[in-house]
């Protein structure tokens, strides 16, 4: 099957392949980045780093706009690069979003690995000019962790296979149904930190995929408030939450979550999903793909989302 036509053509990637290894926001710690290019290397890949990928400040920055826009760019642009990774999210890439060189992107498109901080700049080279979004596992915060890639899914985006997740994957039902629709999306509190931008995330019309870490209920709750009343919600097909990690308050009950969660979508007549280890997670990171067309079947029997198209031209 052949990727969407509206996403550039993105050509798979073998086992063997270089990746360049970029922090585009925060830096992370030399160990981490140690065991997780290790990683890369074990699993047959041939991981490169970036000039300024160790840059440690000014503050929390790894280098400043201008180096880490130089390493984003020389990333895309090597030929001996068939992949994107980055090492982290944490936070920083907004300040790039205004300088992006959407002609060499453009011109040599490859998978970009990200998530977390990284997605406004996914989403913003999603709807400007149809590279699909890798919203996959990264080196230094999930690579370098024995269990912290979901490898099915990895390989399978990168070859074009065809995939599914459920319940192995954390997905359950909160709101039964089907849905179809282009997958879209990433990190909540990042979408609503760019509503008001000239980054603002297309949302609308899409099968959404939201995920965040240590926010809680009340403070998800406030997000889905927001986007509802900036009409981001409007025509969506369906919702999947992801693992929602640390998303809880103290003392409060466990299912709270999922209360305030039926509570903002009482009125849609649409399924709902939790769980799906992508992004922030425990373990497993699981690679989607924004940009393709999925579908969401929620039965309680055998929740499943499927990628219903390659992000990589076959």
């Amino acid at each position: 099957m052949a990727a969407p036509a509206h996403l550039l053509p993105v050509a798979p990637v073998a086992t063997g392949a270089g990746i360049r290894v970029i922090s585009p926001a925060s830096f992370a710690s030399a160990e981490r980045m140690e065991r997780g290019v290790g990683r890369l290397r074990t699993l047959g890949f041939n991981p490169q780093i970036g000039t300024h990928t160790q840059t440690r400040g000014p503050l929390f920055f790894a280098g400043s706009p201008k180096e880490r826009l130089a390493d984003l760019h020389s990333a895309f642009a090597d030929p001996e690069a068939s992949i994107v990774a980055c090492v982290r999210g944490g936070y920083g890439s907004n300040y790039l979003l205004g300088n992006l060189d959407l002609t060499v992107i453009r011109n040599h498109p490859k998978p970009f690995f990200a998530y977390s901080d990284l997605t406004g700049i996914q989403l913003h080279l999603l709807d400007q000019i149809g590279l699909p979004a890798f919203h996959g596992p990264m080196v230094a915060a999930d690579f370098y962790l024995e269990d912290g890639v979901h490898l099915p899914s990895f390989h399978a985006v990168l070859s074009g296979s065809p995939y599914a997740v459920g319940k192995e994957e954390g997905l359950r039902p909160l709101m039964p149904g089907t849905a179809k629709g282009t997958l879209y999306g990433g990190c909540l509190s990042m979408i609503v930190s760019l509503l008001g931008t000239p980054w603002e995330p297309r949302t609308e019309g899409k099968l959404l995929f939201l995920e965040d870490t240590g926010a809680k209920p009340y403070q998800i709750d406030r997000m889905l408030w927001q986007l509802r009343h900036a009409g981001k919600l409007e025509g969506v097909s369906g919702i999947v939450f992801g693992e929602m990690l640390d998303c809880t308050s103290a003392g409060a009950p466990q299912q709270l979550l999922d209360e305030v969660l039926l509570h903002a979508f009482q009125d849609f007549d649409i399924p709902i999903a939790i769980g799906l280890r992508s992004g922030h997670v425990s373990r497993q990171n699981v690679t989607l793909t924004f940009g393709v067309d999925a579908e969401l079947m929620l039965s309680a029997a055998e929740p499943q989302l499927h990628m219903l198209q390659p992000a990589v031209t076959r």
